[in-house]
């Protein structure tokens, strides 16, 4: 089992580059295998769409909380660490073009030494991607088409592409590497396109006979498009304060592969550094 942890996003402090490295550092020190981080753009006050993983539609990051670029910041941690996996978790495919972020992310993938997890999702507040000029209700078909076409910039070879949203010819993006991609999010859609497109899927606020349809049709979907589903990864969500030993072989014999900890929200960077550290004693990684 593989254990990562997500960088404080709900009080604003993952922009700050002391505590923020700190975190990080002592995540990579303990024995975690990888630091997530979330994306929103923009923040719309006020929005009036609904968050799908809370009851009360509303999401737990402040509007006026720091949130800083993911791959900006996974950059930074990246120069903070030697062995600790990059992570998104996720990044809002949508609200940007496939071809810059092909580069974006080989760079980072190439400067880190191979240690970039491309987590996806399809984004939820319609006001957000609406501000990137992102067409809301495309913005499946578009997902898939900017995968298709990440995983054919990576290649480092000219390619062509001629699709719905986006067409090139005889482009060339480098350095090159494949990254693997894992897609979020909670519907069957999402479940269907880690199948066909991703490597692994990391279900959202999803558990027990969800959580096993949305395993299958990942699966199912995999075999239909000639793919191994044997090779995709299952990521799982726990908090930092309460997972163990037990409750992590509970989700490994669902077949998790890596189970993604959300820290309890704090400012106090030594409360935030005790939590991981009790974590991972309770886990068996120190």
């Amino acid at each position: 089992m593989k254990y990562a942890v997500i960088a404080p996003s709900t009080t604003g402090v993952s922009a700050d580059p002391a505590w923020i490295t700190a975190y990080a550092q002592q995540a990579e020190a303990l024995g975690f295998e990888s630091l997530v981080v979330v994306e929103h753009t923009v923040v719309v006050r006020g929005y009036q769409s609904s968050y799908p993983y809370d009851a009360s539609g509303q999401m737990g990051i402040a509007d006026d909380g720091d949130l800083p670029d993911p791959l900006q910041l996974l950059a930074f941690l990246a120069g903070q660490t030697t062995e600790l996996g990059l992570a998104t978790g996720v990044l809002i495919l949508p609200n940007h073009h496939p071809v810059p972020l092909a580069k974006r992310v080989a760079t980072l993938a190439a400067l880190s030494g191979g240690r970039v997890r491309l987590g996806i999702g399809m984004g939820w507040m319609r006001e957000e991607l609406e501000a990137c000029g992102a067409p809301f209700d495309a913005r499946g078909r578009r997902a898939d088409e900017q995968i298709e076409v990440l995983r054919k910039l990576w290649s480092g070879e000219p390619v062509d592409h001629d699709g719905e949203f986006f067409s090139f010819h005889q482009a060339i993006c480098r350095p090159a590497g494949q990254v693997p991609i894992h897609v979020g999010g909670h519907t069957v859609a999402a479940a269907r396109r880690a199948g066909r497109l991703g490597d692994g899927l990391q279900p959202l606020g999803v558990a027990g006979d969800d959580l096993r349809r949305l395993v299958d049709e990942m699966h199912s979907a995999a075999s239909d498009a000639g793919r191994d589903p044997a090779a995709l990864e299952l990521s799982l969500g726990h908090l930092v304060a309460r997972v163990d030993e037990a409750k992590a072989m509970r989700m490994a014999a669902l077949g998790a592969h890596r189970v993604v900890l959300d820290p309890t929200p704090t400012t106090d960077l030594s409360a935030a550094l005790d939590e991981l550290t009790a974590c991972a004693s309770r886990l068996g990684l120190t």
